[in-house]
Formats: structure tokens, sequence, C-alpha cells
């Protein structure tokens, strides 16, 4: 698959993927007699994983580093399992807290109308109104 095939399947521009190689993102990709890229099953599935990480907000230098292992050889495997970890870790702490955000939109959605009406006949006001940061205590 050459460049323009590989950037289309997964809604990327060539210029990410040759500053994906160029970085250390993705390993180093073969090129045919002419210097064209050629992506294998390996090099889509490392654009795949890189893409969908970055998109979760994992950091161009957590894929770097976990890359760059990968082409050491040797017994990296451990190495190479705790960067996923840690990357989990951060993930699960930024999924909490995009549920309780989440939580609190729908909460507001949900309550909209009665708070406007409470606020027009008085009967909330700035002093009393409601502490949504003691909701979920």
């Amino acid at each position: 698959m050459n460049s323009k095939e590989a950037a289309e399947m997964f809604g990327l521009t060539t210029d990410t993927l040759r500053y994906y190689e160029r970085v250390g993102v993705i390993p180093p990709v073969e090129r045919d007699k002419n210097g064209y890229r050629i992506y294998t099953n390996r090099d889509l599935n490392w654009i795949f994983l890189a893409k969908s990480l970055r998109q979760a907000g994992v950091s161009i230098e957590s894929l770097i580093e976990f890359a760059t292992l990968s082409q050491l050889g040797g017994d990296v495997q451990q190495a190479q399992k705790q960067i996923l970890k840690d990357q989990l870790q951060e993930i699960d702490v930024k999924l909490k807290q995009m549920t309780e955000t989440r939580d609190l939109l729908q909460y507001k959605i949900d309550t909209y109308d009665d708070h406007i009406a409470q606020f027009k006949s008085g009967e909330v006001t700035a002093d009393n109104v409601e502490k949504l940061w003691k909701r979920n205590q």
C-alpha cells in the first residue's frame, strides 16, 4: 500500500504519516526501488495505534518511546507494556473527569427549565443558588 492509500485509510494526511515516521512515532517504513514507501500490515497497525492513542491524548513523546523500544530488540516487552499501562492509567483518569463533566452537563440540561423558572419567580437568588460543587458529595 502506498502513502496516499495508507493516509486515506486512516483519515490522515501523507504529511502526518511522514512526520510520524520522521520523529519515530512509527518505525521506519520500507521503500521500493524508487524510494516510495510501501506500507505493510505491520506498518498499518503502527499507524492505527498511533492515531488511536493520539486521539485519546497520549503524548508524541510516549509514542516515540514505545516505538523506539520496539526497534531496539532484546528484552523490551516489559518496558513497552509499562508504557501502555501508564497511558491506560492516564486515560482512565481523563475518562473519569470526562464522565463527571458529562454528568454535570446532563444534570444542567435536565434541570435547566426548572432552575430558570425558580430564578424568575424569585424562589432562587444568587444567595441561595444550588452549590454545584457539593452535588456529588
